[in-house]
């Protein structure tokens, strides 16, 4: 109603201005009909849907997301089998680089001396390198994102780089800050950016401010650490400057399904505790409340498991019915495919129950989750944790000596992916070599090996075999092309 005075009200001092209004209103209406998701009444009532930024919301969500989700990982196996299947297969036994600049020997000293530091890179002194990959991918799947830290180390700490990877939880970053520069910078939960919206520094606690002891050494202000120093990993879903643990869309179904579980289970031990209640005809002792008693006539203040229990005033005995509950199995696996859907995870893998699919189905399902499992690993882990440490590598071997030059341009294999039917699989490979569509270092880096590595190793054991005069089928030199169509027709023949 006041929207129709105002028109008329402004159509008597500015008719094109209240034609304008009249006509945008219209135009709004009718494309707000056109989408049911935008309709507004008693369907949508209750649907909070606000237009705020994702710094916004996580600012307010994101602490208390991550200590949800940790929680859930402690304490729901669900959660806690989701989130190793996604690291398991994001990460595996190992991102594994290799040198790729062109220069053979180059590339061999390079491999050679990150095999040697990655032994020794962790700044805690227990991890190789590959288990800070693990370990960081989990923090970003569980708490939403993790930084590693820089730490140069002195030439005399005996290092064979003087280098180390400190892994640095979320909870260090200072949220709190936050604000606008002199210079035209800002500051966002404790990242820090300059005028041209790069990231300048990261405002990092001395101490998790979680810790039971809090050292009066190590005070909990926080201090700016250039972002040259550090990496900071996490899924981008929106323009955002933090991340969001995997599970938020199915933290309440995992409570909720948990808490259900829980009660299922006492109700059916309380069920089973009580077989009967033998009611007596002693009239003696009447109380103003009837009392249960046992065989020995002590009372009844706990059941237990085949209890018969006794009771005053009456002259009969009642045995105990535990309800049926049906439909219990159904309602559980659907339940747990909306969980994996939100872990973005097929429900065989998330559960283990394999009672329902066959080759076809579940290639179907493992091919997707590889997909999202390869994007994870070529558009996060790869450039955001993997890249970083290599140039720091690299860099850091320059300054000490131990490299002509600080960039090594560098290839990445991330672990293979067990193979649903290996021979398939294999004769696939072979025939793609074959066809000219893969080199055999592909293929081998498909393996999660090194492709240098695996052929000098080849090399040299075909020099060892020939030198003793021996010929094995596992010899490429001496398969025929007979032999090779034969055994792709084979396959073909079992399909």
């Amino acid at each position: 109603m006041a929207g129709l005075w105002l028109d008329r009200a402004l159509g008597l001092v500015a008719p094109q201005a209240a034609l304008r209004r009249v006509l945008a209103r219209q135009s709004l209406d009718r494309l707000t009909r056109g989408y049911d998701g935008a309709a507004k009444g008693r369907r949508t009532d209750g649907w909070r849907a606000p237009g705020s930024s994702a710094d916004a919301e996580i600012a307010v969500a994101g602490a208390l997301l991550r200590d949800r989700m940790r929680d859930l990982v402690r304490n729901n196996p669900h959660a806690a089998k989701a989130v190793s299947v996604l690291v398991n297969n994001i990460v595996g036994s190992g991102i594994m680089p290799r040198a790729a600049s062109g220069d053979d020997r180059l590339d061999k000293v390079t491999d050679a001396l990150w095999q040697e530091w990655s032994a020794r890179c962790d700044a805690d002194g227990q991890l190789d390198v590959y288990g800070l990959q693990t370990l960081a991918c989990r923090q970003m799947v569980e708490a939403g994102e993790v930084l590693l830290r820089r730490r140069p180390r002195r030439a005399a700490d005996g290092l064979p780089v003087p280098l180390q990877i400190q892994l640095v939880e979320a909870d260090l970053l200072d949220a709190g800050r936050n604000g606008d520069l002199a210079d035209g910078g800002r500051i966002v939960q404790g990242i820090e950016f300059d005028p041209l919206g790069r990231r300048r520094a990261y405002w990092l606690y001395a101490q998790h401010p979680g810790d039971a002891v809090v050292s009066l050494r190590r005070r909990l202000d926080s201090a700016a650490v250039p972002a040259a120093e550090v990496a900071h990993i996490y899924e981008k879903q929106r323009a955002q400057v933090r991340g969001v643990p995997w599970g938020t869309p199915v933290m309440r179904a995992l409570r909720d399904l948990d808490d259900w579980t829980q009660a299922e289970l006492v109700r059916k031990k309380t069920e089973a505790c009580v077989v009967g209640i033998v009611l007596g005809a002693d009239e003696g002792e009447q109380g103003i409340a009837p009392s249960v008693v046992d065989a020995d006539g002590h009372r009844v203040e706990q059941f237990e498991p085949g209890l018969i229990a006794y009771a005053r005033g009456g002259k009969d005995i009642r045995f105990n019915q535990p309800a049926t509950t049906a439909g219990v199995a159904e309602w559980l696996r659907a339940q747990l495919h909306i969980i994996a859907a939100g872990f973005r995870m097929p429900y065989e893998l998330l559960t283990g129950d394999l009672s329902q699919v066959n080759y076809s189905s579940i290639r179907a399902g493992l091919v997707e989750f590889r997909r999202l499992i390869e994007a994870a690993q070529w558009q996060l882990v790869i450039p955001m944790l993997c890249q970083p440490v290599w140039d720091w590598f690299t860099t850091q071997a320059w300054a000490a000596g131990r490299l002509p030059r600080p960039d090594v341009p560098v290839e990445w294999s991330p672990p293979r992916f067990e193979a649903v039917d290996p021979l398939k699989d294999a004769m696939a490979d072979l025939l793609a070599m074959r066809s000219g569509t893969m080199t055999l270092a592909q293929a081998i880096a498909r393996q999660g090996h090194n492709p240098e590595a695996v052929l000098t190793e080849i090399a040299a054991m075909n020099a060892r075999l020939d030198a003793l005069g021996l010929v094995l089928d596992s010899d490429p030199r001496r398969v025929t092309k007979t032999g090779a169509m034969q055994a792709g027709e084979a396959v073909s023949n079992q399909d």
